[in-house]
């Protein structure tokens, strides 16, 4: 029996070396180079089952090299990996016919599970296409290299050659309108307008006349025929922002759209054909909502068919450093003045909790912008701002302090949790939001007793391999065992 052979291009020999032994340990024949032009000439003679290439080499970008192989030998599947770990990479390397994209550091585990689907499912690449690239823009729709939103340009990037409805589930000021943005932008509908409508924005009275329309004298008041953001939306997307927040009776007008691809206005007979994209998003649990009769279960099961969740800020610090310097750079370039922030300061932005996310602190950034005379931002000035400070570790205890007990960390904790949810206003994450702080800790120590071991770090957890690898991603956690 033939090994299958996996054929590597990256210019980094450490990274080489590290590739071609794992996959070497995992039964599978292996050829590196440093050079594009090798692996295309590999490529060209019909050697190699899987590709794997790194974007940046000293002869030619990877990404260019996969169209070229997709037209000679569209049956093999090539992975991408890239330090440039952004949204824009994961989608270029997504609809130019990638099987799959790695972002670096990437776990060896995850690689070989890549390798292993591209061998068992090429049929998968007879349907890719490769569709336009975006309009350059200086700015990126979303900033972050944290696993978590590693995760998230992923998903997008596979969600680009479709029009799949999507439920975006994230925290108040997490990013959901700039998420369901990037699918628009870089999907095929991406011609077409994007529609937003915030359901807690508008009166409940209303909102069937502002999704659907209404004709002249539909109701008092009436006196024209009213466009609604369907038809505004024809041929694009439409964001129905806080779907927690749809009365009833519009729920079930919009269950009908999903299930018959047609509407009338409000008022009118004749049936119109529904043409947009549904991309939905709420901060709110909608399966408590549907237990407690205020969410239909029927239409969440339509509206879910894609589920993203956002983490909030506090669950990927990494990012804050590059997100605070992204909204310097994007104040000085409307006219405010350039600030830098020193390292006290950024290791602080890094340290707070975030009740507001990335809305919070981008207000933060542009107020201190447009009224800090001073050329850099210090420690001092930030903690004036940040009056309400709360650092995400907990502090240590002083010497000859009994130990805290579990339960009396956990109840401090949650009681700063209702403080920063009353700020914000939210309801209904309070539970999520603990459990989740709570796990995350609990799965990196776990991580990094067993050096980053997942096998053995599920047996000591109790938990299925599978279900620890989800919690993994979702809570962006970093492990020890990682190329790159």
């Amino acid at each position: 029996m033939t090994l299958p052979t996996i054929l590597i291009a990256d210019d980094d020999r450490s990274i080489r070396t590290v590739l071609t032994q794992a996959l070497g340990r995992a039964g599978y024949q292996v050829r590196a180079t440093s050079s594009a032009a090798t692996l295309w000439r590999w490529v060209e003679d019909n050697e190699g089952d899987v590709v794997i290439t790194d974007v940046i080499m000293p002869d030619e970008n990877g990404l260019d090299l996969v169209p070229r192989i997709r037209r000679i030998r569209p049956e093999l599947p090539v992975i991408v990996m890239s330090a440039q770990s952004t949204l824009t990479t994961a989608v270029q390397a997504t609809q130019r016919g990638a099987f799959d994209y790695l972002p670096k550091p990437f776990d060896l585990a995850d690689l070989l599970s890549v390798v292993d689907r591209a061998l068992k499912q090429p049929a998968q690449l007879a349907g890719a296409v490769e569709l336009p690239k975006p309009s350059p823009d200086d700015s990126l729709p979303l900033i972050g290299r944290s696993p978590a939103m590693q995760e998230i340009y992923r998903i997008i990037a596979r969600l680009t050659t479709t029009d799949l409805t999507v439920m975006i589930n994230g925290e108040s000021g997490a990013g959901k309108e700039l998420v369901a943005r990037a699918l628009h932008d870089y999907g095929r509908r991406r011609q077409g307008p994007f529609v937003a409508i915030n359901m807690a924005a508008i009166p409940r009275e209303l909102i069937e006349s502002e999704l659907f329309g209404h004709e002249r004298g539909a109701f008092t008041g009436a006196t024209n025929r009213h466009v609604g953001r369907f038809e505004q939306a024809n041929g694009g997307t439409l964001f129905l922002d806080e779907i927690g927040d749809m009365p009833p009776e519009a729920q079930t007008r919009l269950l009908r759209v999903l299930q018959e691809g047609e509407y009338t206005t409000v008022g009118g007979r004749q049936p119109i054909r529904a043409n947009a994209r549904i991309v939905a998003a709420t901060h709110r649990d909608l399966r408590a909502l549907i237990r407690t009769g205020q969410f239909r279960e029927d239409l969440f099961y339509r509206l879910n068919v894609v589920p993203i969740r956002l983490p909030p800020l506090r669950e990927r610090p990494d990012d804050i450093p590059v997100l605070a310097q992204h909204f310097l750079n994007k104040a000085q370039s409307e006219g405010l003045p350039a600030k830098t922030l020193d390292a006290p300061a950024m290791a602080m932005l890094s340290a707070y909790r975030w009740p507001g996310n990335v809305r919070e602190l981008e207000n933060l950034i542009r107020r201190l912008a447009a009224l800090v005379p001073q050329p850099v931002i210090t420690e001092a000035i930030l903690a004036a701002e940040l009056s309400d400070y709360v650092a995400i570790e907990e502090p240590t205890p002083a010497q000859g302090d009994e130990p805290d007990t579990m339960a009396a960390v956990v109840e401090r904790h949650v009681n700063r949790l209702l403080a920063a949810i009353r700020e914000s206003g939210e309801e209904g994450v309070l539970y999520e939001r603990a459990l989740a702080e709570l796990e995350r800790p609990l799965i990196r120590m776990t991580l990094a007793e067993t050096r980053g071991n997942q096998i053995r770090a599920a047996a000591l957890l109790g938990l299925n391999r599978n279900t620890l690898r989800k919690k993994i991603r979702e809570h962006g956690i970093g492990v020890q065992r990682r190329v790159g």
